[in-house]
């Protein structure tokens, strides 16, 4: 039931800001969406905030050996170009993350935590794809406290 519900709310946030961004393309593209493959696989929707910011939105579901989760994180992305290579920015930002996990044998917990992010990102010249790859550390707030090392992904986007 949470993961439908993080889903629906992804969906939700998406919609909202693909209505109500402005015409960003600092990055070439004002809106993408498509997956995040890493540690933890999931969907990503990044969307233009302003000149140079967006903000991506990443749902993760995974459930096996009993085992169930779910989170969605918010990250906002500054991007800077890198001088003589058009269609690639290396870009930070900060956000947070909020999931529920399940473990067989035990019971579930929901957590929050605080994100950074670094990476780099390329928007194809003549094609509607984006690849990006980027760190995401964590320091968990909730139920437990303690700093995650993070996780290092790829993105590959359809952008629009």
């Amino acid at each position: 039931m949470i993961m439908k519900k993080l889903l629906f709310t992804f969906i939700a946030v998406a919609a909202l800001f693909t209505i109500t961004a402005t015409n960003a393309k600092a990055q070439g593209y004002e809106h993408a969406i498509g997956g995040r493959f890493g540690n933890a696989n999931g969907i990503s929707f990044k969307t233009g905030l302003n000149k140079n910011a967006m903000l991506e939105l990443i749902g993760n579901f995974r459930s096996n050996n009993g085992n169930k989760y779910a989170n969605l994180t918010g990250l906002y992305e500054v991007y800077n170009p890198i001088s003589g290579a058009d269609g690639l920015n290396w870009y930070y930002g900060a956000g947070a993350t909020i999931g529920s996990y399940k473990r067989k044998g035990y019971d579930g917990d929901v957590y929050l935590s605080a994100n950074g992010v670094l990476g780099l990102d390329y928007k194809f010249k003549d094609a509607p794809i984006n690849l990006s790859v980027d760190w995401i550390p964590a320091l968990q707030l909730t139920p437990d406290t303690g700093f995650w090392g993070g996780d290092i992904g790829l993105g590959v986007r359809f952008t629009f």
